[in-house]
């Protein structure tokens, strides 16, 4: 099973490109939909002639951040009010050309600022201004128009997210995919290098590992996308428990990937060093990669077997019975680490952490 998932990251490269793609395409498309329902209100409901800051604040809005989008959408607002206040006021005093607009801009970004630290009200203040800047010597009066614009589109988006929603479940399923894979795979090359003495292969695996921050940042964008469909549409309403048993389990596994990180730096410096290497531990290692490939099928199918529950003790006994038999220093961190990550595994399957870490003492007791 590890050679699969092995198989699967080995074309990440392509992978990556094309999970995002999964990841954000619905945003495209929420996007788009959303701009077009907020010019449409506010031209043929509101009559603006030419609504360009509807559809603007919109897809602003989408694309903001995902599972943000209620605060994004509070700082847009705030964002377009000190553009326009500090626009209309400065405009009406210096008059428009270059140099006012230069001003204007620094002025508004400036309230922008005392606002937020940055962000998103920054930047639509100081777009603001420009607009104002620019389109205030052939129209005047924008400033109630503008914040009605941008009210318009900020209810389209939200609009659009709850009636468009992704399906929160499987985003996250798919954007865990490539972590259990990277995961999974380099456990496995580095208890090879284990046994093998292959100092510069666990090396390898530890750097590799340390290349999935890329494929954490996914899996934590798609949860705070499922989490905001889960909360705002109500055909999502009934999924919130599902949810919330993924993005508990995410929170576990992102623990059980630092924790693994460093168990593959202390395996490659007790390798180079030449410590006493039982066979145990490469089992140990090995087994913890087994583990996870049957967390992941059991997340997906959402059905547990007990199986990774099982392993997850097995390489617990194992790293018992390695320290038992004699490790160096370097190897005793191994050993501990081997506990944190099984312990951090259980706990994501839905144990508490006393139950748990209790679990794992009791494994690590046992000799057989």
């Amino acid at each position: 099973m590890a050679w699969v998932a092995g198989g699967i990251s080995r074309r990440i490269g392509w992978g990556r490109r094309r999970r995002t793609l999964e990841l954000y395409s619905i945003l495209a498309v929420q996007a788009g939909v959303a701009a077009m329902l907020a010019w449409t209100a506010a031209h043929e409901v509101l009559g603006h002639e030419a609504p360009i800051f509807a559809p603007s604040a919109a897809v602003g809005t989408i694309a903001a951040a995902i599972g943000r989008r209620t605060r994004r959408t509070i700082e847009l607002l705030l964002g377009v009010l000190a553009g326009i206040v500090v626009g209309e006021a400065l405009i009406s005093f210096i008059g428009t050309g270059p140099w006012q607009t230069g001003v204007v801009v620094a002025l508004a970004i400036l309230v922008g600022l005392t606002l937020s630290r940055g962000g998103q009200i920054v930047t639509q203040a100081g777009g603001t201004a420009v607009l104002i800047a620019a389109i205030t010597p052939t129209q005047r009066n924008l400033a109630v128009p503008r914040i009605v614009d941008a009210v318009v589109g900020g209810l389209a988006a939200v609009l659009v997210v709850a009636a468009l929603p992704a399906n929160p479940l499987r985003i996250v399923q798919r954007a865990a995919r490539p972590v259990f894979a990277i995961l999974i795979e380099q456990l496995d090359e580095a208890a090879e290098g284990m046994s093998a003495g292959d100092a510069d292969r666990v090396s390898r695996a530890r750097d590799a590992l340390h290349g999935i921050e890329p494929q954490l940042g996914l899996l934590n964008d798609a949860i705070s996308g499922a989490q905001e469909a889960v909360a705002v549409s109500p055909i999502r309403w009934h999924q919130r428990a599902a949810f919330e048993h993924y993005r508990r389990g995410a929170q576990y596994l992102t623990q059980a990937i630092h924790g693994t990180q460093e168990l593959l730096r202390r395996a490659a410096t007790a390798v180079r060093d030449g410590e006493p290497m039982p066979r145990e531990l490469p089992v140990a290692v090995h087994t913890v990669g087994d583990g996870l490939a049957h967390l992941q099928i059991e997340a997906e199918w959402r059905h547990s077997t007990n199986r990774s529950a099982r392993l997850m003790r097995k390489a617990v006994e194992r790293a018992g019975q390695a320290y038992a038999e004699g490790v160096g220093f370097s190897g005793s961190v191994v050993v501990a680490q081997v506990r944190t990550v099984a312990t951090d595994l259980l706990t994501s399957l839905g144990q508490d952490d006393r139950e748990a870490s209790a679990v794992v003492r009791e494994s690590f007791g046992q000799r057989t």
